[in-house]
């Protein structure tokens, strides 16, 4: 029996199998065999392989019929060894003479059941000599050494960073041990990561393991067959799936059949490693131009989160990389591509695995690191093109605002930076007085720019306040101010605030100032500068005067313009300016020193927040000043007034997020109201979470415009108790700007239109939960979420009022819904508080411009349901009734509920018996009418909410009108005595026999629960 047999498979190796087969004939150690294993090889390999064996009888040639593939060539080739140990040697490759004494002598002194020896990698077929050395480098690591289950773990384990790897032809084997693995392998045919497969048995089988990275004997030729780095297609890229995936079966097969979990997960290790090097070659090996087509091969083997996690990696690593070398994204990049191609894969939300988690924490980090490289690469760009502007107008900003498009407006971030805005200029940058902001205010940005800047023109405005440049005279209000609400492109285009007309205005003049005002008219019409400063309640009238005397002091000629300004009814405001340089520069050398002046001399020590900012309040008055002066002295400077813009919302619209929360499928679920309508928005949601699975995590979003702070943070507060549940607000203001929406029903608010919304505001949820905020909820919302919508537009459940209205013999609703509404079937009416909506159908078909522009039909009588139907009939999903159970309302079930068809009056009222959502829908409320339908259950759940309280006091205002006492009680002994103190309080508030009174002992009998 040899010492060491050598097994070569050989495939269409013929141009390299001679000097493979001579490595071995010339070794220096002769006890050993070799057994070439012919798989079908269309070559010469048989010829070769027969010349070899007839030259030395320690080479025997095995030859498969037909093809039979690696892995079971390597099986044919363990069969037929006979030696006490074993290593595989591909037939494109070769030893160096000393090889396989090196192997020997080691494995005397080492005895185990895999010794694992280095390489000498060799470049092959123009392979750059960087890959050759990493390669190099990477397989000749010293590993260490292992025993039992160690051996195994150590390679697939993910958990121990996979510290060695699974190179099959890198390890010589006891051959009992490498027979006893390759007889309890698969006996299908395997492809490319057929290596990590067979290692992975072999390992688990074996006992003792061995570094052995000193020999380098092996002589691998990297780049010579499927090593290669040659394109593929994406044909060729799915094959290479299929066989990842065939190897990765095995894998996990063969851990079920040693009943290991051990086993189980370092398959699984396997797997995600595999993977990688998989996907590696997308990146790669596949053309740019097929990699849409590759990337779907791959979701058809491997699913979505699989595949769209390793998409994400590469954008994770590439934009990482760029970030950290400060470089910036190449607008052609790849990774644009592949950042797209990632995002088209959509996750359903109600999976949940390992897999989906992954995929998530990815995406969540590679989005991340993209977004932060997209917003450094357009910062920078937009630096650089301010650079080369002319006209430079600065916009003082001291936290995140809404920017115009221009390249002549530009950003300045001042006062104290706990965040530095990476699109915004710094006040604190290169000489600066920045330390100054409490009290200079905007004054620091004009100083940075005075000595940091190169520019014709320089102007100055704030992140509130801009210029009207267009040629329209707008009105203003008393304090002579433009209002208006948000800086975008529809306030761009009204008041010309783009870089062509504002370069056109600016060069006609030499100083753009806003309006020189009439204080007998503006500002509470005091009259006069002076008169507006001492009316200032924080303001100190000696801070005036001292300013007035430093000024006079230092430059005499201006005394007879600061007296003309102070006692004149004329003056400009906000210290907006636009001068020339050479204008600007000589107005800085003369403003500067005189605050230096007043500010060395002035004890602020007890000034107010506001009166610390006095120095900015003065340099208002001493640009009036400076600029009367020239004007007396005919400076012959061409001067222009623009009227001021004030915009009310600078702040940027809100972003909502997607959630980072991976460990369980998210829920989101969108409600809407406004600030009276909190303690019904806290019942509803409350009872949603009562009866909430906690295998989901909800995402919670009100839409509102006008909910107080302290209330959201009551509400978050209250919420904290379900560690499931995220809540968020959002201001849906900016979105419903210039539509005119109002309702044609007393009971319907204007919150009903937000729905049209959610669709924009989440745009990162494709399904999307609805619910009215006048409901109670018994079941489970998500199993509502998680039905099928088959591609409908939305689910919901018809509407029975409406149902039953169309068979009112008068016909009206009928007309109403084919006249009006249009619909093909008037009976398909949905009602529209509860709603699982697909967001993502929704984008594709309609806008948010084109919802609200339906909604402005004044003609619909139930607004946003009416609309909702009216454009999406057909593509409904029509849900159980028991998801929408509307209540009782003034006696509607047996006057108006029995007139709709049959069926559906018998589907509803079977639905009575267990709803699970119930919709008090109409004028009848429980906080209303305490004795309505339904309402018990209301009260069950709203009792528990911090909100209690304010519904008690609702009933009691809606019930206030008095009813005689005899006409609801009998003649019994009251309950509390006539000489009870209590009485003093409640009959006064509460008269005998008032509605108030009776609501008042309804609601007594429910905190009972007499109910």
């Amino acid at each position: 029996m040899p010492k060491i047999s050598i097994v070569i498979p050989a495939y269409n190796v013929g141009d390299y199998l001679q000097e493979c087969l001579d490595s071995v004939r010339n070794q220096t150690f002769s006890d050993i065999e070799a057994i070439v294993v012919n798989d079908a090889s269309p070559d010469n390999v048989g010829e070769v392989a027969a010349q070899a064996a007839a030259q030395d009888a320690r080479i025997r040639v095995v030859t498969n019929n037909p093809n039979m593939g690696t892995h079971r060539t390597r099986m044919a080739g363990v069969e037929n060894a006979s030696g006490e140990y074993t290593f595989f040697l591909d037939g494109d490759d070769a030893l160096k003479p000393d090889m396989c004494e090196q192997l020997a002598a080691e494995i005397d002194k080492h005895p185990v059941d895999v010794l694992h020896f280095g390489l000498t990698v060799v470049a092959a077929n123009d392979l750059l000599e960087n890959e050759r050395q990493a390669c190099e480098t990477f397989n000749n690591t010293p590993t260490p050494d292992s025993t039992g289950e160690d051996i195994v773990r150590d390679i697939f384990d993910e958990t121990r960073g996979y510290k060695v790897d699974w190179r099959v032809t890198q390890r010589l084997y006891k051959t009992s041990v490498l027979k006893e693995a390759f007889n309890a392998m698969t006996r299908d045919r395997l492809g490319r990561s057929q290596d990590g497969y067979e290692c992975f048995v072999v390992s688990a089988f074996a006992n003792s393991y061995h570094s052995f990275k000193e020999c380098r004997g092996y002589v691998y030729y990297y780049g010579r067959g499927i090593s290669g780095t040659n394109m593929i297609d994406a044909a060729k890229y799915a094959r290479y799936c299929g066989h990842f995936k065939a190897d990765f079966d095995a894998a996990y097969e063969f851990a079920d059949e040693q009943h290991s979990d051990m086993l189980h997960a370092c398959a699984q290790g396997f797997q995600r490693k595999a993977t990688e090097i998989l996907a590696n070659d997308w990146k790669v090996r596949v053309p740019e131009a097929e990699k849409v087509e590759a990337a779907k091969q791959m979701e058809a083997v491997f699913g979505l989160a699989i595949t769209g996690r390793e998409l994400y990696r590469f954008v994770r690593d590439d934009a990482y990389a760029l970030l950290s070398d400060n470089q910036l994204l190449p607008h052609d990049a790849d990774l644009n591509s592949w950042f797209s191609i990632a995002n088209a894969i959509s996750m359903p939300t109600d999976q949940v695995s390992a897999d989906t988690i992954r995929f998530h924490e990815m995406k969540r980090i590679a989005t991340s690191h993209m977004t932060n490289l997209i917003e450094k690469t357009r910062n920078t760009e937009a630096f650089q093109n301010y650079d080369k502007q002319d006209i430079r107008i600065f916009v003082t900003a001291h936290k995140n605002v809404d920017r115009f498009g221009s390249a002549i407006m530009q950003p300045v971030q001042v006062g104290p930076k706990n965040e530095r805005f990476p699109w915004a200029f710094h006040d604190d940058e290169g000489e600066n007085i920045a330390n100054l902001n409490p009290r200079y205010c905007e004054l620091t940005t004009q100083y940075w720019a005075w000595k940091n800047i190169n520019a014709d023109y320089y102007g100055f405005c704030h992140y509130r306040r801009y210029f009207d440049f267009s040629e329209t005279a707008h009105e203003e209000n008393a304090f002579g101010e433009i209002m208006d609400d948000y800086i975008d492109a529809k306030a761009e285009k009204k008041y010309g605030l783009d870089d062509e007309n504002i370069a056109r205005v600016v060069k006609q003049y030499d100083v753009i100032t806003t309006p020189f005002g009439n204080l007998d008219v503006i500002i509470n019409k005091y009259g006069s500068p002076r008169a507006l400063w001492e009316a200032a309640p924080l303001l100190h009238d000696d801070d005036l005067k001292r300013c007035y005397q430093i000024l006079c002091a230092m430059y005499p000629d201006y005394k007879e313009d600061a007296q003309d300004f102070f006692n004149g009814n004329k003056a400009c405001f906000c210290n907006m300016f636009i001068m020339k340089k050479e204008i600007f520069f000589d107005y800085c050398e003369w403003m500067f020193p005189i605050l230096e002046e007043f500010d060395k001399n002035t004890d602020y020590s007890t000034y107010s927040k506001e009166a610390l900012r006095t120095p900015g309040h003065l340099s208002e008055r001493l640009l009036n000043i400076y600029l009367m002066h020239h004007k007396r002295i005919g400076s012959n400077w061409k001067f222009k007034e623009l009227q001021c813009v004030h915009f009310t919302n600078p702040e940027p619209a809100e972003q909502l997020k997607p959630l980072d929360i991976t460990d369980k499928p998210i829920i989101p679920v969108v409600y809407a109201a406004d600030d009276n309508y909190v303690p019904q928005l806290t019942t509803t949601v409350y009872s949603a979470m009562k009866n909430a699975d906690p295998s989901y995590f909800y995402d919670v979003t009100v839409l509102q415009r006008n909910i107080a702070w302290d209330k959201q943070e009551r509400m978050r507060g209250f919420f904290k108790q379900f560690p499931n549940m995220n809540l968020r607000f959002t201001n849906v203001d900016r979105e419903l700007a210039g539509y005119e929406l109002s309702t044609n029903n007393a009971h319907i608010s204007v919150e009903t239109y937000y729905r049209f919304l959610i669709q924009k505001l989440l745009p990162f949820y494709d399904k999307v939960l609805y619910l009215d905020s006048d409901i109670i909820i018994n079941g489970d919302i998500a199993k509502l979420y998680n039905i099928d919508l088959q591609g409908k537009l939305l689910g919901a459940v018809r509407d029975i009022d409406f149902l039953g209205n169309l068979n009112v013999k008068h016909g009206k609703r009928m007309n109403y819904a084919k006249t009006v509404l249009k619909m093909q079937n008037p009976y398909d009416y949905f009602q529209a508080g509860v709603l699982v909506l697909n967001t993502k159908a929704m984008r594709e078909h309609y806008t948010i411009e084109q919802w609200l522009a339906y909604a402005s039909n004044d003609e619909f009588i139930y607004n946003d349901q009416d609309v909702l139907n009216a454009h999406c009939e057909g593509n409904v999903l029509y849900l159980p009734w028991e998801w929408n159970v509307l209540h009782d309302c003034g006696g509607r079930v047996g006057n108006l509920f029995t007139q709709s068809p049959n069926d559906i009056y018998d589907a509803y009222m079977k639905s009575r018996s267990n709803p699970q959502i119930i919709h008090y829908a109409g004028y009848q409320k429980p906080w209303v009418d305490p004795d309505c339908d339904y309402a018990s259950i209301y009260w069950r759940y709203a009792r528990e909410t911090p909100f209690y309280e304010r519904l008690i006091k609702r009933v009691v205002l809606a019930n206030e009108p008095q009813i005689p006492e005899d006409v609801f009680l009998p003649k019994h002994e009251r309950a509390v005595g006539e000489d009870n103190p209590i009485r003093k309080f409640i009959d006064p508030l509460m008269p005998i026999g008032s509605r108030r009174r009776d609501a008042l002992k309804a609601i007594a009998r429910v905190a009972r629960g007499r109910r």
